[in-house]
């Protein structure tokens, strides 16, 4: 590709990025390209897949939120080319709508919900006492389904949703039990969750969650009461950055006994374009620090082409929140390879970032 081809690219990515909001993608389009762009020949989701890369899926000792990913592809790229020129795989494009779909794809495969303990789990399901009333293959109580039957362990919108309309009806059965309402962390939730998905009974539950569109999902937050309480201070923009769904999922049970009653009732899809709406465009966006990243533009040699008109690299787009992980990734797969042969031709080496240094570079040039 010609330098002009590579400008052109770059400058129309950034324009792209300032003209609107962040690609909330989708995670169906995300799965279709990532089998149809042949990621899926070095990596594999639910063990379908190449076996180079690691199973993508699979929920591990890790701490992952989309900074630490865009992190991992940013400094795992020259190998990542280098492999796909060695395998005769062709690089493809890589839009920020499609960028976009491809994290919500991994979202989709939960990728970036924190690792729990089943242990913990298994004490926690009896000490919130969910053990009184759900059993794992029948339950004690009539009405109360068992865990096996469970769709909310396959779906964390599902799990959103039946917790939110369930509330009420658990504070009536906590209060005739005189119980106090039982509070949760998402830490505790997410090894119930572990616990709960891991037993004999609901193991091969096929996780089947999707993150949807989420245009309906501002008329629903009007339709359904929720923006007559979260306005001004309790606003919940910017509110649910970088927390995963069990983590919305939580904040939304503990929240039930302040609710004005009756709460509104959400079915499936009025919950996932809820989500869609509040959450990705928060999601995506990091809480760097633009002075430390100044220090890391200049530290990484960002500088030393893309503030010298002679070297060709074209200056970096300006206007606040022209950047997230998602769009540095995309500018990464259509600039990087030049950017590398750049930098190799002189001398220079590839940089590589920790992820709150990626945060701070992007919070540096939204800041430009």
């Amino acid at each position: 590709m010609s330098m002009v081809r590579v400008i052109a690219a770059a400058a129309l990515v950034g324009r792209v990025l300032l003209a609107a909001d962040l690609p909330a993608g989708e995670a169906s389009r995300g799965e279709r390209l990532f089998q149809n762009e042949q990621c899926v020949q070095c990596h594999s989701i639910k063990g379908a897949g190449g076996k180079l890369g690691g199973d993508l899926s699979k929920l591990i000792d890790r701490d992952y939120t989309p900074a630490v990913m865009a992190t991992l592809m940013w400094n795992h790229a020259p190998d990542m080319w280098a492999a796909m020129k060695k395998t005769g795989i062709v690089k493809a494009q890589l839009s920020p709508e499609a960028a976009a779909d491809l994290f919500a794809y991994f979202v989709s495969a939960r990728y970036f919900e924190k690792p729990g303990d089943a242990g913990r789990g298994k004490l926690a399901f009896r000490t919130k006492h969910c053990a009184d009333c759900h059993g794992i293959a029948t339950s004690p109580v009539a009405d109360a389904p068992p865990v096996a039957k469970w769709e909310s362990l396959a779906d964390p919108v599902v799990l959103a949703q039946q917790m939110w309309n369930h509330g009420a009806k658990m504070r009536a059965e906590f209060a005739d039990k005189k119980l106090a309402w039982g509070q949760l962390t998402a830490q505790e939730l997410t090894d119930i969750l572990v616990y709960l998905q891991n037993l004999p009974e609901t193991k091969d539950i096929t996780r089947n969650f999707l993150f949807p569109p989420s245009e309906p999902g501002a008329k629903l937050f009007q339709s359904k009461g929720c923006a007559d309480c979260h306005t001004g201070k309790l606003a919940l923009e910017n509110r649910l950055r970088n927390q995963t769904l069990t983590e919305i999922a939580v904040d939304m049970w503990n929240h039930q006994p302040s609710m004005k009653q009756p709460p509104p009732v959400f079915a499936k899809e009025e919950m996932q374009q809820i989500l869609g709406y509040l959450w990705v465009q928060q999601y995506f966006r990091g809480e760097g620090n633009a002075d430390r990243g100044k220090a890391v533009f200049t530290e990484k040699s960002c500088a030393t082409c893309h503030n010298d008109p002679a070297s060709g690299a074209p200056k970096l787009a300006k206007g606040k929140d022209a950047y997230t992980d998602i769009s540095i990734i995309s500018i990464l797969w259509e600039h990087g390879p030049r950017m590398l042969d750049q930098m190799t031709e002189r001398h220079l080496p590839w940089p590589r970032f920790t992820a709150p240094q990626m945060a701070d570079l992007i919070a540096y040039l939204n800041a430009q």
